[in-house]
């Protein structure tokens, strides 16, 4: 069922401020790994869409797992895309994607292009995460170190579903499986299967903005791990960010962000700033993250999306 949160922000018939964001078609968010529609008021895209909204566009959260492979989470995707179209009327939707919440988009405009308009990925793991490797590395397949984990990290996933108003029952986890698809040997074997808007090789900026399935790709990424000394989570992804060689958000580096076409891969974010977190508490010296989707969603708009 759609949140009462997706209801008030796409169907609350509050007077909007501008049409600046008013696609032709549904923006749907999706989110990443342990993330979430809300909890307590505190949207995972963090003002982003009362933003959007106010700027004309009609804006849903995806309800996806917090923590599962990226086909499962994009089946959920798919299903709640069907939810969209039949409540809005609408024949497509505008898919943007942070973090696993870009491959997960990726799967679904892949599998029903005729669903979708487009696919944002914001800092997306499209070639994996060196994260992700050592975590990986750092439990044999199958050992009781790994389900131990895997049942601590499940856990932990079904509270924050339970904080933010769903039941882990009908959005199950699997942390283990998360983890499989985040790496770089799972990203790559997705994106022999699911290739669309995906660059010819690694660190390359030629994917195709419009691909063959008829739907348009998009990245935007932020290159710096620490950015604002107020932020209790800078440290840690600046700690997260050594497992790089390259630049990177502290989770993801900006080469396995690119998709389609490249906006910007080097904005002075890292991977919690690319959504506007934590409370907004961002780099000094930036673009507004809020701002940038509203940017892309009059991107869509002049493309007639």
């Amino acid at each position: 069922m759609l949140t009462l949160l997706c209801l008030f922000v796409g169907f609350s018939g509050q007077a909007h401020s501008s049409t600046y964001a008013k696609t032709k078609h549904p923006i749907v968010l999706v989110h990443g790994l342990f993330g979430f529609e809300d909890i307590l008021f505190v949207d995972y895209f963090y003002k982003v869409p009362h933003k959007l909204s106010r700027n004309g566009a009609v804006v849903y959260i995806a309800e996806v797992s917090p923590a599962n492979s990226t086909e499962v989470r994009g089946e959920q995707l798919l299903e709640y895309i069907d939810e969209v179209l039949a409540l809005s009327g609408a024949d497509k939707v505008n898919l943007i994607g942070h973090s696993h919440g870009g491959p997960t988009a990726r799967y679904a405009a892949s599998v029903a292009p005729e669903k979708v308009a487009s696919v944002s990925s914001v800092a997306g793991v499209n070639w994996g995460s060196k994260v992700a490797d050592q975590l990986r590395d750092a439990f044999s397949e199958g050992s009781v170190g790994e389900g131990a984990t895997g049942l601590v990290v499940d856990a932990f996933a079904n509270i924050i579903e339970i904080a933010s108003g769903s039941d882990p029952r009908d959005k199950p986890t699997d942390s283990i499986a998360a983890l499989n698809s985040l790496s770089t040997a799972g990203s790559v074997a997705f994106n022999q299967q699911y290739p669309e808007g995906m660059p010819t090789a690694y660190c390359r900026n030629d994917g195709k903005m419009l691909a063959e399935n008829g739907v348009y790709y998009f990245s935007w990424s932020g290159g710096k791990t620490y950015t604002n000394a107020l932020d209790v989570v800078d440290p840690f992804l600046a700690i997260t960010g050594t497992a790089f060689k390259e630049p990177n958000d502290g989770l993801v580096s900006t080469c396995s962000s690119h998709l389609g076409k490249v906006l910007k891969d080097n904005y002075k974010m890292n991977h919690l700033d690319e959504v506007n977190q934590s409370f907004g508490i961002t780099h000094w010296f930036e673009t507004n993250p809020v701002d940038v989707f509203v940017r892309q969603a009059n991107r869509l708009k002049g493309l007639g999306l």
